[in-house]
């Protein structure tokens, strides 16, 4: 077959010349290109389904709250993207509430939704389980209507699609924990995330500033919870003078200011070489960079309070809202260097936490600062005080106040 071609192409040269058996070479290469290009087309790859941003059409027939004023106990549905192999921090802190609920006689169903991943519900409910040893939560994918509910929570923008497109009566919720267009460049996922603020869901919040924000600039009627610490997780063990610094080095999630942080610490490094410094979040060994740390890679839970404890200061930055992990360095009697922000200082203003511009230099000169503190172990162990009042429990019971308010009509 290969040489009767060869023939059929010499011949074809040989009558019509090399410019004619060139422009029919590239022909049939155009044609080839075209057939496989058929089967390479690309397909439109969101968070949502297409099909649920068409059906939302909150312009032409808005969100009206059905007020039912719903008898206790309560059922509450939960639309949420399915948990990874290890439970993040937006999951961890939705199962918080979510068991909260349970405990206080609520009936909570856990619907998965994602226009991506299509994992075993069974591997959803083993990561749950794990992580909440004898909660009754359990999970489904969401494939139509959900049970009848007296109220149905989205919890991130990609769920208040399906949320808005119930045909059921369950008041709409939508909880909300950090300004999710920031998560995109400005484009169609930005658009369409940001879209969801105005589904007329009521808002509860991580933290005053979103519910500020979303008030103000959406017109979304909000409320908050404050944030807490887990005192069982992060605790003060150490007043001895430290020698390390902490810094959250994640840099596949771009809120993290990972580079920014990068810099920061070749800063503190030059002006500060005898301490070391310790990089957690990501496997960060692929990265050159210039100062010499540890790197810890990915840590569990239950690790980090003896890291936090070796720390004289941590560094967190933070570019939407406020990281947990703050408190959670007090906690521990480590002083947070956070990116000066609305977005910080509206969420806590606790004095222990040094704020500082967010430029590499103002932020080095901050840890610099903190470091030489003459009276460091002391100040450390009133940082580590100050959030004693801070706890989880205010948190979800004021969530929980929130809810009951609403549903009472």
């Amino acid at each position: 077959m290969g040489k009767m071609r060869v023939r059929r192409a010499i011949r074809v040269l040989e009558k019509e010349g090399v410019l004619s058996f060139s422009i029919k070479a590239l022909q049939k290469a155009q044609k080839r290109q075209q057939r496989n290009s058929v089967q390479r087309k690309i397909k439109l790859n969101f968070l949502v389904k297409e099909a649920d941003v068409l059906e939302a059409d909150w312009t032409a027939r808005p969100y009206s709250p059905h007020k039912n004023k719903a008898t206790e106990p309560y059922t509450v549905n939960w639309v949420m993207s399915p948990p990874g192999k290890g439970e993040g921090g937006g999951h961890q802190n939705i199962f918080r509430f979510i068991n909260h609920l349970i405990k206080q006689g609520y009936t909570c169903r856990a619907y998965l939704y994602s226009g991506r991943d299509f994992q075993d519900k069974k591997e959803a409910q083993t990561v749950f389980e794990k992580a909440h040893p004898g909660s009754s939560l359990t999970f489904e994918w969401l494939k139509g209507p959900m049970k009848p509910a007296d109220a149905v929570f989205a919890t991130g923008w990609e769920t208040a699609y399906p949320v808005f497109n119930d045909p059921g009566t369950a008041q709409k919720f939508y909880f909300v924990q950090d300004f999710e267009p920031y998560f995109h460049p400005v484009g169609t996922e930005y658009v369409l995330s940001e879209n969801t603020y105005f589904f007329n869901f009521f808002g509860i919040t991580a933290g005053n500033w979103l519910a500020h924000k979303l008030n103000k600039e959406y017109g979304m009627r909000t409320d908050h919870y404050d944030f807490g610490a887990d005192k069982k997780l992060y605790r003060f063990e150490n007043s001895q003078p430290r020698k390390n610094i902490f810094f959250y080095a994640r840099p596949v999630t771009t809120r993290r200011g990972f580079e920014l942080g990068i810099m920061t610490l070749d800063l503190f490094h030059k002006q500060n070489p005898d301490y070391e410094i310790i990089l957690a979040g990501w496997d960060v060994s692929d990265y050159h960079l210039p100062f010499p740390y540890k790197n810890l890679k990915t840590l569990k839970l239950e690790q980090l309070s003896d890291i936090y404890n070796q720390c004289a200061a941590g560094l967190v930055i933070s570019l939407t809202n406020m990281s947990l992990m703050p408190l959670e360095l007090l906690a521990a009697g480590t002083i947070p260097v956070v990116n000066d922000g609305l977005n910080n200082t509206e969420v806590s203003n606790n004095p222990y936490i040094k704020y500082a511009h967010p430029s590499p230099a103002s932020l080095a000169q901050a840890l610099t600062e903190t470091v030489r503190r003459k009276d460091l172990p002391k100040y450390a162990r009133l940082a580590s005080e100050s959030v004693k009042g801070v706890n989880w429990e205010t948190s979800v019971a004021k969530f929980e106040e929130i809810l009951r308010s609403e549903l009472h009509g």
